[in-house]
């Protein structure tokens, strides 16, 4: 076994005080012996992802004290961007992002632990927990808490992303108040991350797909047994990567998140992976570029008809045998690296068990042979943007149609709800970005009023970004935003913008020397910021770098 970090704070006469305080916490002579083993738990009671993580950390303390550790457990925080969505609380949220990942560093850095258990669910807190993984370089394993069981109302299943489109067809006359309230009633059965494959999901799936978390658990139910074992074994195993010096940086490889990557295609995911898996990249020193994600889409197709693309929840993918099943039809795509499991990826791909029925798509009767994302470039996004296109009917993968532009999203939220967008039309939200939002905060409300009023033609580009239970032809992490100077910010209302996903393209289609003429005299619009968000906006880099923070 490699020498313990924990000794720096515990052995030695001149580490006395040291110990003096260990042992005012209960701690026995033989636990001073043992590895020291640090537990991020970021239970809280106003998540629902999150309520019940008290009791996974409980089963994560009892395999470590199982396997010859001694757990250490502390907190950190979790914002639920369903409550936050909407409103200024949303500015805060991908911030929180980096508050994450600083504070587990603290901790472990602070407090020598010589591994970590990362116990979190939802759409910062798994990214920000791998983030401080990557970073500080010690033997960790995550547990992601799982997904809630579906909602049921009439013979359906229902999820979140119902409830928000149903404000939109309330403001459309198609579903009037109290039918409204009877599916906020029945939507959300308990706990877990929301039901579809959102960002938490993904993240989870992302999670497990590079081999950061033991088999099965992005998919195990928030309320199987299966997940409290999942709990317990990650608490085990994260001896074994300590006696063995198996660090995430030994895991987390440009081929593990290729890896990722190419089940994310898969699936379909959400938008944010690509930011958060660019941040996971940054931290770990691997060169992760946007291109890679066109590179692997255009060789994976899309298997999996997830929700809020398509109809199938967690629990579905859950019974068809969860991300190793998913890994066993990519299997030979797959770069064999290694997991924290023990098993390389393949290996747990060959090992899987095929379901039936599975709602998992064989690679050569795909629901699309493209990829669920894309990167997009052009006059409009030079750096780049992102689309789920998984989400987007096909006879949407082009459009044109004249930009109606918003600085913000309450405005343009006003101005959809009002029904003063007509079919055909591109809504151009700026100054939401990392640096103008700031926070670049997710607009799951428009796009859900858009669907909910039955749009079919409505194009939405935005230097902002969408939750994953978007859907339809949203466009979003527009690059450079607009208070950076983008091109973004120099559209009128009224120039044409194209929308070319065969060819990955986004362009306003002015000259170049209007796009000069009007940048000569533009200035970008301010706002007031204190506290977090002016510390964040000064320092947060562009999304194309996975809007982490400068360290120029």
């Amino acid at each position: 076994m490699p020498t313990l970090r924990s000794d720096e704070v515990k052995r030695g006469y001149h580490r006395a005080p040291n110990r003096a305080l260990l042992r005012a916490l209960g701690i026995t002579q033989a636990e001073l012996e043992l590895p020291f083993i640090g537990v991020a738990n970021a239970w809280n009671d106003i998540v629902p992802g999150h309520i019940h993580l008290r009791a996974l950390a409980g089963k994560v303390r009892e395999g470590i004290a199982a396997a010859g550790g001694v757990p250490f457990e502390f907190g950190v925080i979790g914002i639920c961007d369903g409550v936050a969505m909407g409103h200024e609380g949303m500015r805060y949220s991908l911030p929180s992002r980096e508050n994450i990942a600083d504070s587990v560093e603290l901790m472990a850095q602070a407090h020598r632990f010589d591994g970590l258990v990362l116990v979190g669910t939802c759409d910062k807190i798994v990214p920000g927990m791998l983030m401080a993984a990557a970073r500080t370089n010690i033997p960790s394993v995550m547990v992601t808490g799982g997904p809630m069981l579906p909602g049921y109302s009439e013979g359906r299943d229902l999820s979140l992303i119902d409830v928000f489109e149903g404000v939109g067809q309330v403001a459309g006359g198609s579903l009037d108040e109290e039918s409204l309230a009877d599916l906020e009633r029945c939507a959300m059965p308990g706990c877990g991350s929301c039901q579809g494959l959102y960002t938490a999901n993904t993240m989870a799936c992302m999670t497990e797909a590079m081999g950061m978390s033991l088999p099965g658990c992005a998919a195990s139910p928030a309320v199987d047994a299966d997940k409290l074992r999942i709990a317990r074994l990650s608490g085990e195993r994260v001896l074994s990567l300590v006696h063995e010096d198996v660090c995430p940086r030994d895991i987390i490889t440009l081929e593990s998140l290729e890896n990722a990557i190419r089940v994310d295609m898969a699936l379909g995911g959400s938008t944010n992976t690509v930011l958060h898996l660019m941040a996971i990249a940054d931290e770990a020193g691997v060169p992760l570029d946007l291109e890679t994600f066109n590179r692997i889409g255009s060789r994976i197709p899309h298997i999996c008809h997830m929700q809020p693309a398509g109809p199938h929840s967690m629990a579905a993918l859950h019974r068809s045998g969860g991300i190793p099943a998913v890994l066993k039809v990519l299997e030979r795509e797959l770069s064999d690296t290694p997991t924290v499991s023990g098993e390389s990826i393949r290996s747990i791909a060959r090992t899987a068990k095929a379901f039936t029925p599975s709602i998992i798509q064989a690679m050569e009767s795909p629901i699309s042979q493209a990829g669920g994302l894309r990167i997009l470039r052009g006059s409009l996004a030079p750096d780049g943007a992102v689309i789920k296109s998984a989400a987007v009917s096909r006879d949407m993968w082009t459009h044109r149609g004249p930009a109606r532009v918003f600085d913000g999203e309450n405005d343009a939220m006003d101005a959809i709800l009002a029904r003063h967008i007509r079919e055909g039309d591109v809504v151009v939200i700026r100054y939401e970005g990392p640096r103008g939002g700031p926070g670049m905060p997710e607009m799951l409300s428009p796009t859900s009023a858009l669907m909910g009023l039955g749009y079919t033609r409505v194009a939405l580009v935005t230097d902002g970004r969408f939750s994953g239970g978007t859907r339809g032809p949203c466009i979003g992490h527009v690059t450079p935003e607009a208070a950076a100077g983008g091109p973004i910010g120099l559209v009128h209302d009224g120039d044409t913008i194209a929308i070319d996903l065969h060819e990955r393209t986004l362009d306003v289609i002015l000259p170049m020397g209007e796009l000069k003429r009007r940048r000569s005299f533009w200035t970008p619009r301010t706002k007031p910021l204190s506290g977090v968000l002016a510390r964040y906006a000064a320092a947060v880099t562009q999304a194309d770098r996975g809007a982490v923070l400068g360290r120029e």
